[in-house]
C-alpha cells in the first residue's frame, strides 16, 4: 500500500513538473519572425507531451541569424517560420536579443545539444527515432544513429534515410513520406540544412503521421563525426560562426559575412523606426501571450 502511494506521489510530481514546463510560452519578434523564448529542457518537455497526445504533426525549427535574414528576402519563408509550432533560438544573436527583451535565456537551443538531450532523457522509454538527412557523404544518418545507440543504450532507431542533394520529384517525395510513415517514428530528425529543412517540414507535415519533426541542421555532420565541432567556449560566446567559416569558407562566406552584415543593418533600421519588418497577417504573437491554442 505504501509503495503504491509513493508511486502515485512520484507520478503526480512528474506530471506537475511537466505541466510547469509546458505553461505559457513567452516569445519575441526578430524582424517580424516569432522566436520562442525557450530552453532545451522546455523543448524536450514539449516534445514528450506532443508524443503522448499524438494529436497531429508538430514541427520545431532551430534557427539563427541566417534564417531571420532569409525571411526578409523571401516573405513566403517568413510565413513558413511563423507557422512553425516552435521556433527556437539556435544562434547567440537571437539569445542576446531575447535577453534585451527581458527573457531569461541562459543558453541557446543548439540543435546538436537538443538532439543529445532528448535521447539522454528518453533512452529506454520506447521512443522511436528516424533520421532523415542529405547525402553529403555516404551513410551519415546511419553513422549518427549508430553513435546515439552506443551513447544512449535503449535508444530505438525506426529508420534512416539519406537523400541526394538535388531536388526530388513528386513521386520520389511520396515514396520518402511513405517510408517514414511506415517506420512509425515518434520523432523525425531532419538534417537538410537550416533553410531547406524548414521548408521541407512545412510542405510535408500534413502528410506525415509523426508526432514531432525537428530540424537540427548541422547536428548530423557534427554528431556523426563527419565535421569537427567548435570548442565549447566559442559556441557559448557567439563565435562558432568563425570556426565554421574557417572550415568551409567557400560554402559559408555568404551566410556569415553578407547575411551577418545585413542582419545588423536590418536591426539598426528597425531600431530607428526607418523600416517595419513586422510580418503582416502572420500568426506572430508578442511578449508573454499564451500559445496553448497552438500547442
Amino acid at each position: 500500500m505504501m509503495g503504491s502511494s509513493v508511486g502515485i506521489a512520484l507520478a503526480m510530481a512528474t506530471q506537475a513538473h511537466t505541466n510547469e514546463a509546458l505553461e505559457v510560452r513567452a516569445c519575441f519578434r526578430v524582424l517580424g519572425v516569432r522566436v520562442d523564448a525557450v530552453q532545451i529542457a522546455d523543448v524536450v518537455a514539449q516534445m514528450k507531451e506532443w508524443i503522448r497526445e499524438k494529436t497531429g504533426c508538430h514541427s520545431i525549427a532551430a534557427t539563427g541569424m541566417n534564417g531571420i535574414v532569409e525571411a526578409q528576402h523571401h516573405p513566403e519563408f517568413k510565413q513558413v517560420l511563423n507557422a512553425t509550432d516552435l521556433v527556437v533560438p539556435d544562434g547567440m544573436p537571437l539569445v542576446w536579443l531575447g535577453r534585451r527583451r527581458g527573457h531569461v535565456l541562459p543558453r541557446r537551443v543548439y540543435g546538436p545539444d537538443l538532439l543529445l538531450a532528448f535521447c539522454e532523457k528518453t533512452a529506454g522509454l520506447g521512443y522511436r527515432h528516424f533520421f532523415y538527412g542529405a547525402e553529403k557523404e555516404p551513410d551519415v544518418p546511419e553513422r549518427l544513429a549508430e553513435t546515439l545507440k552506443n551513447r544512449f543504450p535503449g535508444t530505438i532507431i525506426s529508420g534512416t534515410y539519406s537523400r541526394p542533394l538535388r531536388s526530388l520529384g513528386p513521386e520520389q517525395e511520396e515514396e520518402v513520406i511513405s517510408l517514414i510513415s511506415r517506420a512509425a517514428p515518434d520523432v523525425l530528425w531532419v538534417g537538410l540544412g537550416e533553410l531547406r529543412q524548414v521548408r521541407w517540414m512545412h510542405a510535408h507535415k500534413d502528410k506525415l503521421r509523426v508526432p514531432v519533426l525537428v530540424g537540427v541542421g548541422a547536428a548530423f555532420d557534427l554528431l556523426s563525426g563527419r565535421r569537427r565541432q567548435a570548442p565549447l567556449w566559442m559556441r557559448e560566446h557567439g563565435l562558432e560562426w568563425f570556426f565554421r567559416l574557417m572550415q568551409e569558407p567557400r560554402r559559408l562566406w555568404r551566410r556569415y559575412l553578407v547575411y551577418g552584415a545585413q542582419f545588423i543593418a536590418y536591426l539598426v533600421l528597425e531600431s530607428l523606426r526607418l523600416k517595419n519588418f513586422d510580418a503582416t497577417g502572420s500568426s506572430t504573437r508578442e511578449g508573454t501571450q499564451s500559445r496553448q491554442a497552438r500547442i
